[in-house]
C-alpha cells in the first residue's frame, strides 16, 4: 500500500504540477491516484490475542514478578501506549463475542451455549460479526488460532483466510491447547496438526504478514488468537528449565475469611497449606481446569505452578517478537496498528483463586498495548480504565469506517493520542456466567444466577482509581475499592464513613451504563445489603 501510494504521489507531481491543460491525462489517472491515497490512509491492523494471560506476567507491568522477562512485549510497549487497567472480558467466550460484535455479553443476541461444552450456536443474520464489514469495505481479513464464539467460525463471511482451532465445533479436541490440534484451513475438513500450537500460529501469522494467503493490494486485518497461556499452561520444551528455583509471595487473602466480600467469596478455597507451609492446590481444585493432570498436579506448590505458567508465556513472547520482526522486515511497521491484549487475566492464589471470572483485577485484568510508530506516542502509559468493548470502535476509527451498528464501547483514539488526557467515560464489565443476549434480560434467582464455579452474576464498574462491584444476588454487600491505595483489593471501603457520596455516584453510574447499553436486566437488579 505504501509503495503504491508513493508511485501515485510521484505521478501526481509529474503530471499535475507542471501543466493543468492536459485534463484528459488527469481524468485517466484520477481513479489510480484516489486508490493510492486511499491505500495510504487505510492501515493494516494486527490484533494479537492471548488467553488467560495476566498483565502481571509482562515485565513492563507494575506487579510483575521480578524474575519474569518478556523482552519482546516490553519492546512493543516502548513503541506504543501501555494501558495499566484494561478489562477485556471475564472468560473466554464472552470476551471473544465482545471482540467480534463490539457488544457486552447481554447484547450478543441469539448466542447461546449448547452441550457438550464448549459448543455454542448463533444466528449470523442477527448476531453479526464486524470483520465482515471490513471485508465489504476493502480489507482482507484473517483469523489464525483459537476460536470460542459459536460452532460457526465464519469463513467466507467474516474471514478471507482462516486457520482455526474451533473448540466449540470439536469438543473432543477442545482440551488440546498446545499439541495435536484439529484445525480447519479456509473452511476445509479439519485435520490434526502436529507441533506446538504457539509456534504454529506464529509461523502462519508471519507468512500472512509477508504476503502469503492474502491480496497484496488490500489493507489487512489479522486476528491472531493464541491458546497460550491457558491451562494446562504447557511450556515449549525449550523453556522447561527456565526460571530455576523461583518463588512467589503468598497472597494475603489466599485463605478465607475475606472480610467485606460477598458470601461466595468466603467459600473460595482452591489452595491449602502444604507440608512446608507454602500453598498447594487443594484436592477439590485439581481437575477444575481444562487439561489438568491429576497425578502430576497433586501437591504442587503455588511457586511451581507460577513458574510453569510463566514458562509458557516465554513462547508467546518469542512469537510476538517474530511477528513484529516480520512487520518491520516487510516495511509495514509504520502502517500497521498493533494491539496486544488477552481475553482476560488469571489469578494465582489471589483471593483464593486459580481462575478468572471474578471481578477482581487479579482475576480479569489484562495487558493492553497499542502501537503504531509515527502515528501514536511511544513509551507512554495510560492509567485510565478501558474495556474490551472499546477496541472494535477503535479499529473502525483507524480504518476510517463508520460503525455498522451502535457498539457499547468508545473509540480510544483520544487516549492513544494523549494518554494523560481527560476521559469522560466509565468502564463497565458485566458477568452473566454462560448466558448471552435475551437470556440476560432478567436476573435469575439463585442458583440460576451462578456460574458452575459458584461465582454469581455481577456488574463491575471502573472509574478513575476506584472500582465498584455489585453482586447480582439479594442481600450481598456492594464493594468499593481504591485501586491506588489498595491495588490488591483487600479492603472494601463501601461502608466506611465518608464514602457514601462516592458509593452512590458509582452505583448510579453502573445503572446508567446498563441503561445506555440496552441491558434490560437493569430493571431486575436484586437489592443490596444495607451498609
Amino acid at each position: 500500500g505504501c509503495e503504491f501510494a508513493e508511485i501515485g504521489l510521484a505521478l501526481c507531481r509529474s503530471v499535475v504540477m507542471p501543466d493543468f491543460s492536459n485534463r484528459s491525462v488527469l481524468l485517466i489517472l484520477a481513479p489510480c491516484l484516489l486508490l493510492a491515497f486511499d491505500a495510504a490512509a487505510k492501515p493494516n491492523i494486527l490484533f494479537i490475542y492471548t488467553d488467560d494471560h495476566s498483565y502481571r506476567t509482562l515485565s513492563c507491568y507494575e506487579g510483575a514478578e521480578s524474575w519474569a522477562k518478556t523482552p519482546n512485549m516490553d519492546r512493543l510497549a516502548a513503541r506504543g501506549v501501555r494501558f495499566t487497567h484494561a478489562y477485556i472480558g471475564t472468560w473466554c467466550m464472552p470476551s471473544r463475542t465482545t471482540m467480534l460484535t463490539g457488544l457486552h455479553q447481554y447484547g450478543v443476541r441469539t448466542m447461546r451455549m449448547t452441550p457438550p461444552y464448549p459448543g455454542a450456536t448463533y444466528d449470523p443474520r442477527q448476531c453479526r460479526f464486524w470483520p465482515a464489514v471490513f471485508r465489504q469495505q476493502g480489507y482482507h481479513t484473517a483469523q489464525i488460532g483459537k476460536w470460542h464464539a459459536g460452532n460457526d467460525a465464519g469463513y467466507g463471511r467474516d474471514w478471507d483466510h482462516q486457520i482455526v482451532w474451533n473448540r466449540p465445533r470439536h469438543p473432543d479436541n477442545a482440551p488440546n491447547y498446545y499439541h495435536d490440534q484439529l484445525l480447519s484451513i479456509n473452511g476445509g475438513e479439519p485435520h490434526v496438526v502436529k507441533g506446538y500450537s504457539t509456534d504454529n500460529y506464529t509461523l502462519w501469522a508471519v507468512d500472512y504478514i509477508k504476503g502469503a494467503n492474502r491480496d497484496a493490494d488490500k489493507p489487512w486485518y489479522l486476528w491472531l488468537c493464541y491458546g497460550g497461556v491457558h491451562a494446562p499452561y504447557q511450556p515449549a520444551e525449550r523453556h522447561l528449565n527456565d526460571y530455576p528455583g523461583v518463588t512467589v509471595a503468598t497472597p494475603a487473602d489466599i485463605y478465607p475469611p475475606r472480610p467485606g466480600k460477598p458470601g461466595y467469596m468466603q467459600k473460595i478455597a482452591a489452595w491449602e497449606k502444604g507440608p512446608d507451609g507454602e500453598p498447594v492446590l487443594s484436592d477439590k481444585a485439581i481437575g477444575s481446569e481444562v487439561g489438568d493432570d491429576f497425578d502430576r498436579d497433586r501437591g504442587r506448590s503455588l511457586s511451581k505452578w507460577s513458574r510453569q505458567y510463566h514458562q509458557a508465556v516465554r513462547s508467546l513472547d518469542e512469537g510476538i517478537g517474530q511477528v513484529l520482526a516480520a512487520l518491520e522486515e516487510s516495511g509495514q511497521l509504520r502502517n500497521t496498528l498493533v494491539v496486544l491484549t488477552a481475553d482476560q487475566g488469571y489469578a494465582w492464589g489471589h483471593h483464593g483463586f486459580r481462575a478468572k471470572l471474578a471481578p477482581y483485577d487479579a482475576n480479569i485484568r489484562s495487558p493492553l498495548i497499542v502501537s503504531m510508530p509515527g502515528t501514536l506516542p511511544e513509551g507512554k502509559v495510560c492509567r485510565t480504565p478501558v474495556g474490551g468493548a472499546d477496541l472494535p470502535p477503535t479499529f473502525f476509527s483507524f480504518a476510517g469506517l463508520d460503525l455498522p451498528w451502535e457498539m457499547h464501547g468508545h473509540d480510544l483514539t483520544p487516549l492513544l493520542k494523549n494518554p494523560d488526557g481527560a476521559w469522560p467515560h466509565t468502564t463497565i464489565m458485566p458477568f452473566t456466567a454462560d448466558k448471552f443476549g435475551a437470556d440476560c434480560d432478567v436476573v435469575p434467582a439463585p442458583p440460576g444466577n451462578h456460574h458452575k464455579t459458584g461465582i454469581p452474576w455481577y456488574v463491575m464498574l471502573a472509574s478513575g482509581h476506584h472500582k465498584y462491584i455489585r453482586t447480582l444476588e439479594a442481600g450481598e454487600p456492594e464493594e468499593l475499592y481504591d485501586l491506588l491505595s489498595d491495588p490488591d483489593e483487600l479492603t472494601n471501603i463501601a461502608g466506611q464513613p465518608g464514602n457514601a457520596e462516592l458509593l452512590n455516584k458509582l452505583r448510579a453510574a453502573a445503572a446508567a451504563e446498563l441503561q445506555r447499553t440496552g441491558a434490560k436486566m437493569v430493571d431486575s437488579l436484586p437489592p443490596v445489603k444495607a451498609q
